[in-house]
């Protein structure tokens, strides 16, 4: 940590979701102050005139929109927020991206144009998303059906990101105006990784692959929007090709050691009962 940010004051934003929660608490144990961001905190995304009460006094703020970096919505507000940030000295802001989501260029190129001293931070799949995301459910009765074919993705820890962004945080002008891809340490398989859990809780869990279209006609049947319904189909169409079928090595190069394993993953959030139903 840098003499400049031993005393700095960041802003969480998605402060009680996967990524805040986990940067709040690693940015604490770096010793920074924590400015937690949320709605229950007063903190709306789709409202503009909470953005300045949370902001100011701020040193530093990380970004993460709480539906997708790569909707027109996010695009919108990380730019105009990022433009208020700066207005009011806020000028280092690290932005959680999507790693091979070209849909996430255009907020990614909102965040750079706002003058903000930016980290992009390009994260591949969660493997929190087995285990808090939309997916528990279904391993909870003993299937996943998902859109992902026999793809291989290399799926990353959410830890492992927190501890990257206070890294990126507490690392003075070293990041500063650098993409930073992120990801496990190994390529798995939708099926492969429901199979890990499956070892992890001694359940038997079954993986069922779907298409993006036959996925989506569910989605809409649990009564989600159309219009969320279409992006998301979209979206897996294209970022569930194989295009994220690559390790990259951002994990071992900022923190000099390497990303947590899916099989560590696994059994921890079994011992902790998550997928119990």
């Amino acid at each position: 940590m840098t003499e400049n940010t031993r005393n700095m004051t960041v802003l969480v934003t998605g402060a009680t979701g996967r990524t805040g929660r986990r940067v709040a608490e690693a940015a604490r144990a770096a010793g920074l102050t924590v400015r937690a961001a949320s709605r229950a905190q007063g903190f709306d995304w789709q409202d503009a005139s909470t953005w300045p009460g949370a902001l100011r006094g701020a040193d530093a703020a990380y970004l993460m929109y709480p539906t997708d970096v790569g909707s027109p919505a996010a695009t919108e507000a990380i730019g105009a927020l990022a433009r208020e940030a700066v207005g009011l000295g806020v000028r280092r802001l690290v932005l959680l991206s999507s790693r091979g989501e070209e849909r996430a260029w255009p907020t990614e190129e909102a965040l750079k144009a706002s003058g903000a001293d930016w980290t992009i931070v390009r994260a591949a799949w969660f493997s929190q998303n087995f285990s808090e995301g939309p997916l528990v459910e279904g391993l909870r009765h003993r299937e996943l059906v998902f859109p992902a074919g026999e793809v291989r993705e290399p799926f990353i820890d959410v830890r492992d990101i927190a501890d990257v962004v206070v890294a990126v945080l507490t690392g003075g002008d070293r990041y500063v105006g650098q993409e930073l891809a992120i990801s496990g340490p190994r390529l798995l398989t939708f099926r492969e990784a429901v199979a890990e859990i499956s070892e992890a809780t001694g359940s038997e869990l079954t993986y069922t692959p779907v298409t993006a279209r036959q996925y989506g006609d569910s989605l809409a049947g649990f009564g989600v929007p159309p219009e969320e319904v279409e992006f998301l189909v979209d979206l897996f169409e294209s970022l569930l090709d194989g295009r994220n079928s690559y390790l990259s090595d951002g994990v071992q190069q900022i923190l000099g050691r390497a990303p947590r394993d899916f099989t560590d993953f696994a059994r921890e959030a079994a011992a902790a009962g998550v997928w119990k139903a």
